[in-house]
């Protein structure tokens, strides 16, 4: 991606950079990072961040920006995610060099700052049950009580400690918490682990550890190690940000970051949350963390979506301190966008309903030129094939057409596109289902190419496909997962299951499409005419042709914003 400085889109996040560049804070230094957990994959909400860190450390020559894996649960982590939020970020078009990193990396450091507070009187350790502690917490309106443990020495905690860190103890017999105030109004700061005892294996140390790191403890000392300038999350975290801070005013660090909250994305007839997205692939809702129904990156890859499409879309929605609800068509209208200028039209059937024309000589074949993209002349033409049987589409063809019905219908005339006019004649039944199985029809050899020498014009325009030259394909028609604008938010939020849409996917074969998609590959991406945009799908192979429905050609976020 080129440097887009001039063309930065300005946000309060930025305002700030600019302010601490303008006092030389952090000596001029701009460093960020995006530290996904590795227990899922990555949805387009992380993509609102990616888009976000990255692109401000490309803005400017000597601005950085890390990937980070903060993995310190390991009984929710995996390898699998890992290599899959690798493989996003990049896809993204982005690029962390030589800067990645893992939490796991500094478990010997972050073990070292904790026995740091243990010395400092900052923290002790702790023999309460989390069920035992709760009613020591507090509430939001009432304050908590110092646990029985609070007062033990130095050198008891560190012994015990040190104990937890040899394993000589059962998970959940001893925890590690932070001294700082039971009656803050935060609950965040009344005494929060700092370490706990659990015994798994990690994905990268193995079981070299049987004590890990909290997220708010490691997270905000891993950005202090790394040097990390501006620490950008989202507003969940905002209630964190006492915490951050105090943890690092405590310890002997070089680089004390500055955590900046931002609003999350949340998408209309999706979710954002991780559980809830992985509770929809273990339970078998979707088929996989790559759905093309999901808001995975994967999943919206996998759709057709491009790179440029959701760094487009990212830009658009801004960053602000407000949460909101994105409507989903925004998204749906940046890829159409990007797709409208670099897709290859091809002209597809997906409810075939066959045609003769009986005027036109049997055996013969008509090689017509069609425009592979109005929008990029230097993709060229194609061939289109022309017989005397072709399919269209069911559903442009009434045998009682209503007055604006502009398609065909008994004794009507419309345009093939790039062909002929032609002239139906005849609709030929099933004699037991009474179902129309073919049309008869005329063409006019005079309209070659659809305009006529004697200037009469026809309304309608239809696409088709050669039946002699037609290649079969599976078609899959993707629809928005949910049928509520904001599944979470509904009335009973556990039940969001019940809300799923039932037409969020329809298959549809077998369905002809012209003989240019032969040689498609996995990822290659169509505007199929007058349907919309579609890629070929993983499942594809040579001879049994997939494609995925991306997006319909039908724009109505275009209509939204131009009444706005």
């Amino acid at each position: 991606m080129p440097n887009t400085e001039s063309q930065a889109p300005t946000n309060f996040i930025r305002d700030i950079i600019a302010a601490d560049l303008a006092v030389n804070k952090n000596n001029g230094r701009v460093h960020t990072r995006f530290p996904p957990e590795p227990n899922g994959y990555l949805h387009i909400g992380h993509a609102k961040s990616i888009c976000l860190n990255f692109g401000i450390a490309k803005e400017e020559a000597g601005r950085l920006c890390n990937l980070r894996f903060d993995d310190t649960n390991p009984v929710t982590e995996d390898t699998e995610y890992i290599e899959s939020i690798i493989e996003d970020v990049h896809w993204l078009g982005f690029d962390w060099e030589d800067r990645l990193y893992y939490a796991s990396d500094y478990f010997e450091k972050l073990y070292n700052y904790a026995v740091q507070l243990i010395e400092s009187g900052k923290a002790y350790v702790c023999d309460l049950s989390e069920e035992e502690f709760r009613p020591y917490r507090g509430t939001l309106k009432e304050p908590g009580k110092d646990s029985p443990c609070r007062d033990r020495s130095i050198s008891e905690n560190l012994e015990l400690f040190q104990k937890m860190r040899a394993g000589e103890f059962d998970d959940g017999a001893y925890v590690l918490r932070a001294k700082i105030n039971m009656a803050d109004p935060n609950v965040h700061m009344r005494d929060p682990v700092v370490y706990r005892i659990r015994r798994a294996t990690h994905h990268r140390t193995g079981d070299a550890w049987c004590i890990y790191p909290m997220y708010d403890f490691a997270h905000c000392v891993s950005d202090s190690i790394e040097g990390i300038t501006h620490s950008i999350c989202t507003l969940e975290f905002e209630i964190h940000r006492p915490l951050y801070d105090w943890f690092l005013d405590q310890l002997n660090v070089e680089c004390h970051p500055q955590q900046i909250e931002f609003a999350r994305l949340n998408l209309g007839y999706t979710m954002m949350s991780k559980r809830r997205l992985l509770e929809l692939v273990a339970e078998g809702h979707v088929d996989g963390w790559d759905d093309p129904r999901m808001p995975t990156i994967s999943g919206l890859r996998r759709r057709g979506y491009t790179p440029a499409a959701i760094r487009n879309f990212c830009e658009r929605i801004g960053v602000t301190k407000f949460n909101s609800l994105t409507d989903i068509a925004l998204l749906e209208h940046c890829v159409r966008e990007d797709l409208n200028k670099k897709s290859q039209r091809v002209m597809a059937v997906l409810d075939p309903l066959r045609v003769v024309i009986e005027n036109y000589p049997e055996g013969e074949v008509d090689e017509l030129d069609a425009i592979n993209n109005p929008e990029d002349p230097e993709m060229g033409t194609r061939s289109v094939f022309f017989s005397r049987e072709i399919y269209i589409e069911r559903d442009d063809f009434l045998e009682d057409p209503p007055k604006k019905f502009f398609r065909l219908g008994p004794g009507r005339e419309v345009r093939l596109r790039y062909g002929y006019y032609i002239t139906c004649v005849d609709a030929i039944k099933d004699p037991d289902t009474g179902e129309i199985v073919e049309l008869r029809c005329t063409y006019d050899p005079e309209t070659r190419g659809g305009s006529s020498p004697d200037g009469r014009k026809v309304k309608g325009t239809i696409h088709w496909v050669s039946v002699a030259h037609a290649l079969n394909a599976e078609v899959r028609l993707y629809d928005r997962l949910f049928t509520d604008e904001n599944p979470l938010g509904s009335e009973n939020p556990d039940n969001y299951t019940d809300l799923m849409n039932p037409e969020s996917l329809t298959v549809l074969k077998p369905c002809k499409v012209e003989p240019s998609t032969r040689d498609a590959v996995p990822g290659d991406k169509y505007q199929f005419e007058r349907q919309g945009y579609f890629c070929v799908d993983n499942d594809s192979s040579p001879g049994n042709l997939i494609f995925n429905r991306t997006v319909a050609l039908r724009d109505s976020w275009s209509k939204i914003a131009k009444k706005q």
